[in-house]
């Protein structure tokens, strides 16, 4: 007989992760905090299974809890479900390339100095594809996030669970009006307000260190985000360290000079994947786009 219209006897589903957690750590209360729920909410769906049932999966004995024969039986393929779903929507995820938006992570600076004023250009030859830009710096969780990739400026450990691809070095150097430069500074950085940034405040250090200057400052300013001491550069108020490719419109166009010239931070740009870029083939087109892009600007190659 077929058991098409078979109906299934199955406990509430909505349930089942409250029950597989609080049977994991054999406590309703870090089930909870493990969940965001509350005490009461754990323990709710717990009894909901058991009602449908009929049958204790817990022995609840001086606030502390306990699983029955039936209670270890049914963790075992709760968890094993629960760990079949979570790949299935993973490999979704990792491989829906038919799908004609890419969900690209981007740090800040580098997405509005850098990849929004091109990415008319790339719709004009993907018109196909759509770019959902997302502005996010730091640690990279692709999936949690929603995100298909991520760029970042690599001066953090990335976790082994990832594909990094490298896109290019960054070099950077002081950078400021040239008008300014000619004329208040009287082209000696020592006369120059520099502009430091709360999210790379060892920048001039570094620069420093790495060019063996001895200059120092006339006078410094502070700006919570890297994007406004550049900002400002090009506004007259001082002088910042501008690293390529963040400050390559502003050199091409003359709105910034770099005088002393652009050392190697030791940095990469990477791009970060769930698995090789050409295994997706949104991404290997962005990919592909980024490098051409890079080198049309001349960007430079990897650093030795």
């Amino acid at each position: 007989m077929s058991d098409i219209h078979r109906k299934r006897s199955l406990p509430p589903l909505a349930a089942l992760p409250a029950f597989e957690a609080a049977a994991r750590h054999q406590s309703f209360s870090r089930a909870a905090e493990e969940l965001n729920l509350t005490h009461g909410a754990v323990s709710r769906a717990v009894a909901q299974i058991e009602e449908r049932l009929g049958i204790q999966l817990f022995v609840r004995r001086n606030r502390r809890v306990w699983l029955t024969t039936a209670g270890e039986r049914l963790l075992r393929a709760t968890g094993s479900a629960l760990d079949d779903l979570e790949h299935a929507v993973e490999d979704i995820h990792r491989h829906d390339g038919n799908s004609p938006i890419l969900t690209v992570s981007c740090e800040p600076s580098l997405a509005m100095r850098w990849l929004m004023p091109r990415l008319g250009a790339f719709r004009e030859a993907y018109p196909d594809l759509n770019i959902d830009l997302r502005m996010a710096g730091g640690a990279v969780d692709l999936l949690s996030d929603g995100c298909d990739v991520a760029i970042r400026r690599a001066d953090y450990g990335i976790s082994d669970h990832y594909i990094t691809t490298h896109l290019w070095s960054e070099y950077a150097g002081p950078v400021c009006d040239p008008e300014c430069w000619e004329t208040i500074l009287d082209r000696n950085l020592s006369n120059a307000r520099w502009l430091h940034t709360r999210t790379r405040p060892e920048a001039w250090d570094d620069w420093k260190r790495t060019s063996a200057s001895q200059a120092t400052p006339a006078s410094e300013q502070y700006f919570d985000h890297f994007f406004f001491a550049l900002q400002a550069a090009v506004n007259r108020l001082g002088t910042a360290i501008g690293p390529l490719p963040l400050v390559a419109d502003d050199l091409r166009d003359g709105r910034l000079i770099a005088p002393l010239g652009m050392v190697a931070t030791g940095y990469d740009y990477v791009l970060i994947t769930l698995d090789a870029p050409k295994r997706d083939p949104r991404i290997a087109v962005f990919f592909d786009w980024l490098m051409t892009t890079a080198r049309e600007m001349g960007m430079p190659p990897k650093a030795r």
